[in-house]
């Protein structure tokens, strides 16, 4: 397994899901309690989330963990 790889399909995933939902990344930050840089990074594979933010994350898009991820 690839980190980096498997880190960039989660980026992608998550900034499609939010661009889906028509949610901007400062909307976002606010529903999650994050810093708006924090999702920029995020989506461009900058930060690797913990299992806790990426809980936060997940009910900020409305979705689930296993939504997010199927197919990675």
């Amino acid at each position: 397994m690839n980190r980096d790889i498997e880190l960039k399909k989660l980026a992608e995933r998550i900034k499609s899901v939010r661009l889906e939902k028509k949610i901007s990344q400062e909307a976002l930050a606010h529903k999650c309690d994050f810093d708006r840089t924090y999702i920029s990074l995020l989506e461009r594979a900058k930060r690797n989330p913990t299992y806790f933010n990426l809980i936060r994350l997940c009910e900020g898009l409305e979705i689930s963990i296993d939504e997010l991820v199927k197919g990675l």
